[in-house]
């Protein structure tokens, strides 16, 4: 007894001068999380630990924590962490620990959502593709291999938190945990399976003994203790699926993410904050923005397919770190008058009454302390009401928030931030392009070749579905073959390719026949290619380009990619055609200069000597002062 005594006292000390021991016993009632016997009214915000670098960490958490947050939630990779079955990197910005510690050091909470299936458009919805391959493996669903693994990962992330002592009850900044992940959304599709695999998620997770609570987003189905929690723009009339749950909101959507050729993303603040606002004003004790700071889906990391490597996702925190007015400054005031309603909003439920058409009142009070939000949710008129024998002029789509449910410290359609317009000069860089001499700008280049020129190529009859060919080491697979052409010279014909996506490019005899992508909304494609043959050898080669692995749906993991044919040759010799599908083709898993390391600006075979080349395919392009390379074969400059 004695010895209990002074780890406890020991415990307690450390706990009083530590500023990164937040020593909290974390629990939840039908109101809000309790810390240390406490309810807590808590903002927090998305900040994912790859989609930064470590050198950005401190000033992104102190900007969110300048702006109001309480809680830094992120997600945990599976395939960023564990790239090999069996082999974990945590180095660099994929160190996951040092960016808890980060986030504790600068006295905020934290939510680690683990899942291990994260979407987030991140690669395969964070699964590492060597998961695709044990043999019996069905994702999401109640099968015993996928749960073997999911369950390791699980439990290894969970280990590490524990050893570092960063669950809130060993004095860590980790107050809830998430597993699994919008699995409500697809779960019909899986059946009988899909029910039960959830129970066993919701067991699994449990019995890992954080300390904290867990969650499960969009799951209205969570077994108990699990908190199910909403996800959306507006989660005001979301209710937990029990009465001894709190009202839960883990992603506000603050904008939305980039697909290649679409439009940028915006949301205006003022629904934003109204969004907040009405959250807190039906009952809401916990929301999540996603994202706070979006950042840069670096390396092959971007999923969808077709998503952007920018994740900026019109954050309050643009992708560069700097602060997005007059967003950031709003929200940051939304927080203050939140805050300042804290002590009502614990301490009961609120009273909601109507005060008109699209007019409604939510009063919390008890005892001497009131607080009110008064909401007005046409989405064009403005609106002058009598609230407790007090006159308010109320915007359209507004909230405005009453701490003491008299005076109104803030209306979310009235913005007192600052505003401030950002912009990045591309002229220089558009000069150098423009340029035709390679060594006057500071641009070198080194030429892809068309077709096989690696000594690991091989042999396959019929056509190879790419991912299981890849096993995405590469967003490149070429598919080559040569045919005995007997009609005449110049011949016109046609190359009818089918592909599951998600682009080709389709060379006869070492030059661009043509090319054909997919898109966001629809990644499998037909192209027809006119072509010209020539008497005797031909050679056929087919260029497909993966442009992110698809991260969301139920079966994703099946969906497959590349040129599964047929492939058909239309418009021979008396109408003939001439199916390829099922001869033997030659295969090249990525391109002669991810070898070489150009992707990283790497190798010394680069040519500044010469002219510029324009308007071809396949050709690496680098230039200094920008530190950049790229490669076109999608399209040249």
């Amino acid at each position: 007894m004695r010895a209990t005594q002074i780890v406890l006292v020991l415990f307690w000390l450390l706990c009083i001068h530590s500023p990164t021991l937040f020593c909290a016993n974390v629990e939840y009632d039908h109101r809000a999380l309790v810390i240390d016997g406490k309810r807590r009214v808590l903002i927090s915000g998305s900040i994912h630990y790859p989609r930064s670098t470590p050198e950005m960490w401190p000033d992104l958490i102190q900007k969110s924590k300048d702006g109001g947050l309480d809680v830094i939630e992120t997600y945990v990779f599976w395939n960023l962490n564990e790239p090999v079955r069996g082999q974990y990197d945590f180095d660099g910005r994929k160190d996951l620990v040092k960016f808890v510690k980060t986030v504790a050091a600068a006295g905020l909470y934290v939510h680690l959502r683990i899942g291990p299936y994260v979407c987030a458009e991140w690669n395969y919805g964070g699964f590492p593709l060597w998961l695709h391959f044990i043999p019996g493996i069905k994702f999401r669903t109640d099968n015993e291999p996928f749960k073997a693994e999911m369950k390791r990962f699980t439990a290894k992330i969970v280990d590490m938190i524990k050893e570092e002592n960063l669950y809130a009850s060993q004095g860590g900044p980790v107050i809830l945990s998430q597993i699994e992940n919008e699995y409500g959304n697809i779960d019909s599709a899986y059946g009988a399976a899909g029910k039960s695999y959830i129970k066993w998620a919701a067991t699994m997770a449990t019995s890992l003994d954080t300390g904290v609570p867990w969650v499960m987003c969009q799951q209205a189905d969570a077994p108990d203790p699990i908190i199910n929690t909403c996800n959306g723009f507006y989660c005001d009339q979301f209710t937990p699926n029990s009465n001894t749950k709190p009202k839960m909101w883990t992603e506000n959507w603050s904008g939305w993410f980039l697909p290649f050729g679409g439009a940028v993303p915006y949301r205006p603040v003022e629904d934003l904050a109204f969004a907040v606002a009405r959250f807190f004003q039906r009952g809401g004790t916990f929301q999540n923005y996603y994202m706070y700071h979006g950042g840069t889906n670096f390396d092959r990391t971007s999923g969808g397919p077709f998503i952007a490597t920018s994740y900026d996702y019109d954050a309050p925190i643009d992708e560069y770190g700097i602060i997005r007015q007059p967003k950031w400054g709003h929200l940051k005031e939304v927080h203050k008058a939140i805050k300042l309603c804290e002590e009502a909003l614990i301490a009961t439920d609120p009273t909601i009454t109507s005060l008109g058409p699209n007019l409604e009142a939510a009063v919390y009070k008890t005892g001497s302390v009131c607080a009110a939000f008064l909401a007005n949710v046409d989405t064009k008129s403005d609106v002058t009401v009598n609230f407790s024998g007090n006159s308010y002029h109320l915007p359209a789509w507004s909230v405005s928030i009453l701490p003491d449910c008299k005076n109104v410290v803030l209306n979310t359609a009235k913005i007192n931030s600052a505003s401030a317009i950002s912009s990045f000069t591309t002229e220089s860089l558009k000069e150098d392009i423009g340029s035709s001499e390679a060594s006057s700008t500071g641009w070198s280049w080194i030429s892809e070749p068309v077709g096989i020129s690696k000594a690991d190529s091989f042999p396959q009859t019929g056509l190879l579905e790419q991912i299981n060919t890849t096993a995405d080491k590469s967003d490149y697979l070429w598919y080559s073959l040569s045919i005995d052409y007997k009609g005449d010279a110049g011949s016109q014909t046609v190359l009818h390719i089918e592909s599951l996506g998600h682009a080709l490019h389709a060379f006869i005899n070492g030059k661009l026949a043509g090319s054909q992508t997919g898109n966001s909304g629809k990644y499998k494609f037909t192209v027809d290619i006119p072509v010209t043959l020539v008497a005797g050898k031909n050679t056929i080669d087919l260029l497909s380009l993966t442009v992110g692995l698809q991260n969301y749906g139920a079966f994703f993991d099946t969906w497959g990619a590349g040129i599964t044919g047929p492939v058909i040759l239309k418009g021979l010799a008396n109408g003939n055609t001439l199916d390829l599908s099922y001869q033997k083709w030659t295969y090249q898993v990525g391109l002669k200069g991810e070898d070489l390391g150009l992707s990283s600006g790497s190798s010394g075979q680069w040519n500044s000597q010469s002219t510029f080349p324009k308007n071809q395919p396949l050709i690496w392009y680098k230039v200094i002062r920008f530190s950049f390379s790229c490669f076109t074969g999608y399209k040249g400059i």
